[in-house]
């Protein structure tokens, strides 16, 4: 159904509500095609207004192409498949605290809080990385932006970890962090940056100028997560059994997490 149309993977580095009044961070978008290539422009500034203004899924997929200037053939369908670098749920536990005054047991430390972070953090602390919990960390207003899309234009849960309206949008959550030390996405981000030789490690190189900040880089790795859950996806981690559908689950590459015998 969806995987018959033309899709664009969309990385989507999420600034808070009111971003626009914020210079170091704010929404940014990057559109890659099927063959990992740069679609139209990188865009960076605030989606609020574009969110607020789309009153179908398929007129927001229609404003976010336009907003990076990318043409549309309104004679072939097309799909759009998000990965959101924001947490696109809470835990259970955290719910059923707010909603249902349950208590979970003892809470001892951070990592493990059930409150401050969901079953798939505690799984990305257990292998060396350090998720930031929406919750505790100054990501509430990003996390309900991105929830807020979800519920809007992808309120439809396919399967853990990935939203759907069934037509226009897929939507599955990144962590850019996840990829510092991968090998797979270094390797898929090397040629949106100049001097790209092999020898030289891409930390010390310097972005292509359309990916003139951080958050342009940032949601680069995101449209590279999309592409990969999609065309290979034997590269990411996918939920394990345990996972509440309902929290949601962070999709990265397996090669950037320690093993667990190592942490």
């Amino acid at each position: 159904m969806l995987k018959d149309r033309q899709t664009y993977y969309v990385g989507w580095d999420v600034g808070g509500w009111n971003c626009e009044k914020n210079p170091a961070s704010r929404d940014a978008l990057v559109i890659l095609d099927s063959a990992r290539k740069l679609v139209g422009i990188p865009w960076r500034g605030n989606l609020r207004i574009t969110l607020n203004e789309a009153t179908s899924s398929e007129i927001l997929a229609t404003k976010i192409l336009e907003l990076c200037h990318v043409k549309i053939d309104h004679e072939n369908s097309f799909r759009l498949l998000f990965a959101i670098d924001t947490p696109l749920g809470f835990s259970k536990a955290f719910t059923d605290l707010i909603v249902s005054r349950l208590a979970a047991g003892q809470i001892l430390s951070s990592s493990t809080n059930p409150y401050l972070h969901r079953e798939t953090e505690r799984f990305l602390f257990e292998r060396g990385l350090s998720p930031l919990s929406p919750i505790k960390d100054m990501i509430g207003s990003q996390a309900t932006k991105g929830i807020h899309f979800l519920a809007r234009f992808a309120p439809d849960l396919e399967r853990c970890g990935l939203w759907t309206d069934g037509r226009h949008i897929q939507a599955i959550e990144a962590y850019p962090s996840a990829c510092k030390r991968s090998a797979c996405i270094g390797a898929m981000r090397r040629p949106f940056y100049e001097g790209c030789g092999d020898s030289v490690p891409i930390e010390k190189l310097k972005a292509r100028p359309e990916f003139h900040h951080l958050d342009l880089e940032d949601a680069l790795t995101c449209a590279l997560i999309a592409w990969s859950f999609e065309n290979q996806p034997d590269l990411l981690e996918h939920p394990t059994p345990t996972i509440d559908p309902s929290e949601g689950w962070v999709f990265v590459p397996c090669d950037g997490l320690r093993n667990l015998e190592h942490v």
